[in-house]
């Protein structure tokens, strides 16, 4: 004989799923939302239920197809990669879809479940490691390379001075040798930057306190953006203890972040700073149980980046402004990688970007 099983136990699972589970009956009128539903889409039971699934769903075409038919045909369904769910004043979320039709106990025809799982994590993680996957390629090339083009670079550089000599004090004369010293001593400084890329120093991991690290760049930018009104807001969680780091490459990598976040404001905005415990984020490590991760945001008030340009920032050399190697993300990103974290850049046109950095806690 089946056991009999509590109904409430059936709810305390639906409302406590991290999957979003709708129900709709044979109409497609929605009959049930549970809580990680009402998350994903932005709107509560009292809102949708008994209306019709096309309302919930109306710029998800692909969604309602796949309920009629799942309910016109009795099958289930399932797509894993093509769905990006839409919600009122959300952003884009992607999700693995799964609907089956639901049947009463004598097999007649009741309606539909439609599960969605969040995938956003899953894509961060794949994006990361081909970004970490570009790096190593490039850091190959660049040691392969890295000799041959050192060595000539120091005979141009040796030559331009001994030719500066030469030329005396004339400084419309001296002009031209200054100019070729310096531009060897840059093409010498993005070698050393992708080399340091393909084979970076071994971490020395001690107890960080990050509120210090951010702290110490926010007074040293304050002077360096002194011509322009920018205000800083820091929001620190007191409670978040050191984290276990190297602290010279975790102060170059949110040194680089503020300094792009006080390059993308031209005359006036801000520029804010928040760090806490991530408690929707956790790393896991094999024989170890997840360790919780530590969020810093920081978000500024500029221009933004537009989206064709967003997927690029990460591209070695590829670069928006005027000065600068292209290198300053990617070089973010291999910090971050090697400190077992994660890196999220947000940005809409007109209302600025946000960088975020998800660190283990220990």
């Amino acid at each position: 004989m089946r056991p009999t099983i509590d109904p409430q136990l059936y709810v305390s699972v639906l409302e406590n799923l991290d999957d979003a589970v709708v129900a709709v009956d044979r109409h497609e009128r929605v009959t049930l939302l549970n809580p990680a539903a009402q998350d994903f889409l932005g709107v509560s039971d009292r809102q949708i239920l008994n209306r019709q699934l096309a309302e919930l769903f109306e710029r998800q075409p692909e969604l309602l197809a796949m309920v009629h038919t799942a309910i016109a045909e009795g099958r289930s369904i399932v797509d894993h990669e093509n769905t990006v769910l839409y919600g009122p004043g959300l952003p884009p979320r992607p999700v693995s879809v799964n609907v089956s039709p639901l049947f009463t106990h004598d097999g007649g025809l009741e309606g539909a479940v439609l599960i969605l799982h969040d995938q956003s994590r899953l894509r961060q993680l794949e994006e990361t490691v081909q970004r970490a996957e570009r790096l190593t390629m490039l850091g190959t090339l660049a040691a392969g390379l890295a000799h041959e083009i050192k060595n000539p670079l120091g005979g141009i550089k040796g030559a331009a001075q001994l030719l500066a000599m030469e030329l005396g004090d004339t400084p419309s004369l001296q002009e031209y040798p200054q100019v070729m010293v310096r531009e060897v001593e840059r093409v010498n400084t993005i070698i050393e930057e992708l080399l340091n890329l393909g084979n970076p120093r071994s971490l020395e991991r001690r107890p960080v306190n990050l509120s210090q690290v951010l702290n110490d760049i926010v007074l040293l930018q304050q002077e360096a953006l002194a011509d322009r009104d920018i205000r800083f807001l820091l929001h620190f969680d007191p409670s978040i203890p050191p984290i276990l780091g190297d602290r010279d490459l975790l102060t170059q990598l949110f040194l680089n972040l503020v300094k792009n976040a006080g390059e993308a404001i031209d005359h006036q905005g801000q520029i804010e700073i928040t760090t806490r415990v991530a408690s929707e984020s956790h790393r896991n490590r094999p024989d170890s149980r997840p360790l919780p991760m530590i969020r810093v945001e920081i978000a500024d008030s500029g221009k933004g980046i537009p989206a064709e340009e967003l997927e690029r920032i990460f591209t070695p050399f590829y670069t928006t402004k005027r000065s600068g190697s292209g290198l300053g993300m990617a070089v973010c990103q291999k910090v971050v990688s090697d400190h077992d974290g994660l890196l999220k850049v947000e940005s809409r046109i007109g209302q600025g970007t946000t960088v975020t950095v998800f660190l283990p806690l220990k």
